[in-house]
């Protein structure tokens, strides 16, 4: 297995931590600089990107590959997002990696039951989160098989 991917992948990285927002997207460029990164600051945020509402109203991106989601957020905190993808049939497929402070047992049990596909606790430095997120791009893009859903199929 080699360190790069096979083709450019869109994440879209929530949280409301602009310092996060950057030490994630550098990591992630150290290993694969093709990536496209787009970035949510909040649930309400996170959900008007993938419906195109709000300021995404208009816009020309497509859905990402992956969400890389935070728990702690203002208006629509992350577990409240997740809840409303997964029942979304336009968006339940998309894999959603929560990235979090938290390592609390509740958040993590709670998470998965409201269908996370991974939970991981925000490693303290640079490095280690450069290492994450090197393990995440291999894991999602190189080692799984995942739903190839068209936008607008049902």
């Amino acid at each position: 297995m080699t360190d790069q991917l096979q083709k450019p992948i869109h994440i879209l990285l929530v949280d409301d931590d602009e310092d996060d927002r950057y030490l994630t997207r550098e990591a992630f460029y150290q290993h694969y600089p093709l990536s496209r990164i787009s970035f949510a600051e909040d649930g309400e945020d996170l959900l008007d990107f993938l419906r195109y509402e709000g300021r995404y109203v208009g816009a020309d991106h497509t859905l990402p590959e992956l969400i890389l989601l935070d728990l702690n957020m203002p208006r629509k905190d992350g577990r409240e997002a997740l809840r409303e993808i997964k029942a979304n049939e336009d968006f339940r497929h998309i894999p959603i990696v929560v990235l979090t402070t938290s390592d609390a047992k509740d958040d993590i049990e709670t998470s998965y039951f409201n269908g996370a596909n991974s939970f991981i606790t925000k490693p303290p430095t640079f490095q280690r989160l450069s290492e994450v997120t090197k393990a995440i791009g291999q894991y999602w893009f190189n080692v799984v098989t995942v739903c190839e859903h068209e936008e607008g199929d049902k």
